[in-house]
């Protein structure tokens, strides 16, 4: 009995065993394919982030490199810059002087001054009297004179009525033709007698004329040398200083080479030391030799009369000698080394040109350019201390204020 139990234990376990021997390999199949697909997958979708990681990867190369490239193009600021009018200004300093200074002394035979009539800044008229000369002897003198013309006119005027008297009784025969010509004759005398007693009078009024100090010519009273009381001659020296017309000048210095290029007619502007005003002249004269000790001479400025202008002072000018056409540059444009001056223009392809300039005149616009441009260039201006030529820039157009 128990053996039987033993034996049906043992087939129900056999077959409990063979039971489970066929359903394994089928579920085993199902689990590998299952894997294997999983894996596959797996693969595929490493493969294509693999090369989606490479694309991305190529592409930030390639940016990060233009990117890279383009930082190292420098950037500079270009203009271009035309032509406009330059003047051709010189400066020169110099004294303020009357343009026609006239000094007044005595022209007759003088004496004691009376009185003075003007003080300097005094406007006078042509033949005003400045000062009066003591003239009591001389009017006496001009007194007696008149009376000797009138005795002399007398005598003449008798001497024509007993001639007239004559010669109504000459047909009668009661005068005869010599007493005719001793009364003509006597007539003649009289009259020649007046003509020098009033050229006489003529005369000594002259003088007395003469003793008073007068203006030679309408202008501004400069100094005054004389006082009442004074006693003076002809040998005294000048009384007074009159600027003609009242007008002024600066008598400017300047350097041979400017004096050349200085010319009559040429319009100035004059500041004097120490002033902001500016007062506006025309050279009338260019002095004509140079001093070989100082190598200069002297443009005389015109100027109207101001109470400003002091004859004497000192001031400085700027004189407009002419205008042209050019190309003007800030300092910052022109480049400067052994070959001489020169500016970086920009090409089609916006590439360096190095381009020989020769400048001109220094204004506060800038510095105009006498030769190598023609004004519709692109022209470096800041930065072309740093470029070679052939570089390749960024341009940045200047902006206007």
């Amino acid at each position: 009995m128990s053996h039987m139990n033993y034996e049906a234990g043992m087939f129900g376990r056999q077959e409990r065993l063979e039971y489970s021997g066929e359903g394994a390999p089928k579920s085993r199949r199902w689990l590998w394919i299952t894997l294997a697909v999983v894996v596959l997958v797996g693969i595929a979708a490493f493969f294509m982030m693999g090369k989606q990681d490479g694309a991305a990867g190529k592409a930030a190369g390639k940016g990060g490199s233009q990117q890279a490239s383009q930082s190292q193009i420098p950037t500079v600021t270009i203009a271009v810059p035309g032509r406009q009018a330059v003047q051709t200004v010189i400066s020169g300093t110099g004294s303020l002087a009357a343009k026609r200074e006239m000094p007044v002394g005595v022209v007759g035979e003088g004496g004691l001054v009376t009185r003075v009539l003007v003080e300097p800044g005094t406007w006078v008229a042509k033949g005003q009297v400045l000062a009066t000369v003591d003239r009591s002897v001389q009017v006496q003198t001009a007194d007696s004179l008149a009376a000797s013309v009138r005795v002399s006119e007398a005598d003449a005027k008798l001497a024509q009525a007993n001639l007239d008297r004559a010669k109504a009784l000459v047909s009668n025969g009661f005068v005869s033709k010599a007493d005719i010509d001793r009364l003509t004759a006597a007539r003649d005398q009289a009259s020649a007698r007046v003509r020098v007693a009033r050229a006489q009078l003529a005369e000594t009024q002259a003088r007395n004329h003469r003793l008073d100090i007068r203006a030679p010519e309408a202008g501004l009273v400069l100094t005054r040398q004389v006082e009442p009381g004074q006693i003076v001659s002809g040998g005294s020296g000048v009384l007074f200083r009159m600027a003609m017309g009242g007008q002024m000048e600066l008598r400017a210095q300047l350097a041979e080479a400017d004096l050349l290029r200085t010319h009559v007619g040429s319009t100035a502007q004059v500041t004097p030391t120490g002033s902001t005003q500016v007062f506006s002249g025309t050279v009338w004269q260019v002095s004509p030799v140079i001093d070989p000790s100082t190598r200069q001479g002297i443009a005389r400025i015109q100027l109207n009369y101001d109470p400003a202008l002091r004859p004497g002072g000192f001031a400085s000018t700027q004189i407009i000698t002419g205008a042209q056409d050019a190309v003007i540059l800030p300092q910052s444009a022109i480049q400067t080394d052994a070959q001489g001056n020169y500016v970086y223009t920009l090409d089609a392809k916006n590439q360096a040109v190095r381009t020989a300039v020769v400048t001109g005149e220094v204004t506060d616009a800038g510095v105009s350019i006498a030769r190598g441009l023609t004004g519709s260039e692109r022209v470096v201006l800041t930065a072309g201390a740093f470029l070679n030529p052939g570089q390749k820039v960024i341009p940045q157009p200047l902006k206007k204020q």
